[in-house]
């Protein structure tokens, strides 16, 4: 469904961006900004910035960056509309659907979202207050559920009746039976929840969207009819799909920002162990496996994931599939092992400080596949030594790196009396296989390239980005956010915006210096984010000689606002736009004295490439090039002059504002003209 541009753009600007970033992390105003830490990484100095005006936000760490929709988004792990909806709740704005037969839709979710908390609600209550619920409680008690633990995480009671929801609600049977929460009956729905402990799951927002169902033991229920399968969870729905949900994300994922951690497990009760052992950044799957939109969730959160699956569980998702996730989401997964035979819900009750040592002392996935390969066989004998280092190679095969390889590759070795050389053949067979697969090994089939390694096309990222510097000296400290302007992102949040590559560096001068143009630009452009209206008829693109700077205001020209600019920009040029926009820069700098500044150093660069033509032009046969150039370079000069003396006399009228508007208008000529001596003179 879409969302009329105007509407987006209202909740956009009716956003108090401040509280909203507030809510996750704690914001102090330094200048016109406000700073704090990062909700995205683990910090210990705030890197992140927000422009309370703009209602855009950026961290110099991590690089996540946006406005208050993206925000949204990555907090809480929605999509773009759902986040504008939200936001618009939140602001008490009636926004509008383009689709037809979106409002319908839209509408339809709002009722599934309102019956879902009705029936987290009766059910929660009839646990608390009612009398059949005694055996229920027996059994949260017996497992050491007190009553803070059943209302942190609302756990609930279904009666025995058929009906008893249905009634209570007295809501229209198809709603019920979308939301799954009864079945079709003959006159009237009938409950799909019976006699079983209710676990509601919310999306990361906190609004319920299913619930999960435990069945009783026998020796509590009420009645003796069949009571299903152990678990039951609602059906998908258009609020509810099990890919895409984690339970307990919604009270985890403050500690995950905090610990840069999350833990995955397989069912509520090992969520629930694991927050009573100390370790509230757990999350379950809801009864399906672990999926990549799992993880793409998790990484707007934490960049460590741990599996805390019992130790079948654990390993059986593909590990070339898992490798593949850690480097797309710039992920590092790992497996706390646990006892045999052992779960997060057993360990919290007879070991919880076990359990929290499990998760701290969690190995690399790897490190988890050749340990259980080794330990599967014995050790004390050649021929079991032998099976051990062919399962274990079989599994660091399947690892993209050629490095980590090689260093479990010697550790195998070491473990199983082998000499690492004579395992060094085994590796590259099994590498082979594991590519192509054995049969076409054997063919000599071309193999896949066996390093995740960068491409020509995939540039290293590059520490000699252009920055913010001080004239005066060797530039800010690296602590300094607005030092980092223009530098390209290293990785981190999954919102951050990367730049197209070295090519498009301003390189040092001096003691690592930036040239004077780089720094006149960054001014320019803060002065034409931040005051554009006192620039607009002063500055133009020509003045800045960087491409990356001058692509930036060519769109910001282009633009009726920021966010606009923004939107319309490639990545490296947002990158920067974003920057500009949160850091405080020389927004209280003159426009004139900035704008004299540009004019200077564009014209030096003009003048030198006019001489480099006219140069070219006289040794091509004409003679009129020197003689042309000397009259027109004379008069460049000149104001040139002016600009180098003008000191701070500057003001609408003076000597050198006058001879900056002559330079200006002579660069615009080049460009239109192509460049060349003749057509500039």
């Amino acid at each position: 469904m879409a969302i009329p541009d105007e509407d987006v753009a209202q909740v956009r600007a009716a956003t108090d961006m401040v509280a909203l970033v507030g809510e996750q992390t704690a914001l102090k105003r330094v200048g016109r900004r406000y700073v704090g830490l990062c909700p995205f990484h683990s910090e210990n100095s705030g890197s992140f910035s927000v422009n309370a005006e703009e209602g855009l936000y950026y961290c110099f760490g991590c690089q996540a960056s946006g406005d208050a929709i993206s925000f949204v988004r990555a907090v809480e792990g929605c999509d773009f509309v759902e986040a504008v909806e939200r936001l618009a709740a939140r602001a008490g704005i009636a926004i509008r659907h383009d689709d037809e037969g979106a409002p319908a839709q839209h509408g339809r979710r709002k009722q599934l979202y309102d019956v879902l908390a009705a029936a987290a609600a009766f059910y929660h209550e009839r646990l608390l207050t009612a009398r059949d619920a005694g055996g229920a409680r027996q059994y949260l008690r017996a497992r050491g559920y007190d009553g803070a633990v059943v209302r942190q995480f609302r756990l609930g009671y279904a009666p025995a009746g058929f009906d008893e929801l249905v009634r209570a609600l007295r809501l229209p049977t198809g709603l019920l039976v979308e939301a799954g929460l009864a079945f079709d009956g003959r006159e009237q729905g009938r409950d799909a929840f019976r006699e079983r402990i209710i676990f509601p799951i919310f999306d990361p927002g906190g609004r319920p969207i299913a619930l999960g169902g435990r069945v009783l033991p026998p020796e509590l229920r009420a009645t003796d009819r069949d009571p299903g399968p152990k678990y039951r969870n609602s059906p998908e729905s258009s609020v509810y799909q099990k890919r895409r949900t984690l339970y307990g994300l919604n009270w985890a994922k403050q500690d995950m920002v905090r610990a840069g951690e999350a833990v995955v497990c397989e069912g509520y009760t090992d969520v629930i162990g694991f927050f009573r052992a100390g370790v509230p950044r757990a999350v379950a799957t809801c009864g399906t496996s672990l999926t990549e939109e799992h993880l793409r969730l998790l990484a707007n959160f934490a960049k460590r994931v741990v599996l805390a699956f019992d130790a079948d569980s654990a390993g059986q998702n593909a590990a070339a599939r898992i490798y593949e996730w850690e480097r797309r989401h710039s992920l590092e997964l790992a497996v706390a092992i646990l006892p045999a035979g052992s779960d997060p819900a057993e360990l919290a009750e007879s070991d919880p400080d076990g359990l929290a040592n499990a998760v701290r002392d969690a190995r690399p996935f790897l490190a988890f596949q050749v340990e259980r390969a080794i330990g599967a066989s014995d050790l004390g004998s050649p021929e079991g030594r032998s099976r051990a280092a062919e399962s274990a190679l079989a599994r660091v095969a399947e690892h993209p790196s050629e490095l980590v390889r090689d260093q479990y590759l010697v550790e195998i070795a070491d473990r199983t009396h082998h000499d690492p050389e004579r395992l060094r053949p085994l590796l590259e067979t099994l590498r082979r296989e594991s590519l192509v697969g054995p049969s076409a090994s054997k063919r000599g089939g071309a193999a896949r390239r066996p390093d995740s390694t960068r491409t020509a096309a995939e540039p290293l990222p590059s520490d000699d980005w252009p920055a913010y510097d001080d004239p005066g000296g060797d530039g800010p400290s690296a602590s300094d956010p607005v030092s980092d302007v223009g530098r390209p992102p290293s990785g981190g949040a999954r919102q951050s915006r990367r730049g197209s590559g070295p090519d498009e560096t301003v390189p040092r001068t001096g003691r690592g210096r930036r040239p004077r143009a780089s720094r006149a630009g960054l001014d320019g452009l803060a002065l034409a984010v931040h005051r554009p209206v006192e620039v607009a008829e002063l500055f133009d693109a020509v003045l800045f000689t960087d491409p990356l700077q001058r692509e930036a205001f060519e769109v910001l020209a282009s633009a009726s606002e920021l966010h606009e600019a923004i939107a319309a920009s490639a990545p490296s040029v947002a990158d920067l736009l974003l920057r500009i926009a949160v850091a405080d820069l020389e927004t209280d700098a003159d426009p004139l004295g900035t704008f004299v500044a540009l004019t200077r150093a564009a014209a030096e660069a003009a003048l030198a490439a006019f001489g480099r033509e006219a140069r070219v032009a006289e040794r091509s046969g004409s003679p009129a090039g020197t003689r042309e150039h000397l009259e027109k370079s004379g008069v460049v000069r000149r104001d040139l002059e002016l600009l180098r003396d003008a000191g701070d006399s500057l003001g609408p009228g003076a000597p050198a504002i006058d001879a900056a508007k002559r330079l200006v208008a002579w660069m615009v000529q080049r460009e239109e003209d192509g460049g060349g001596w003749r057509a500039s003179t």
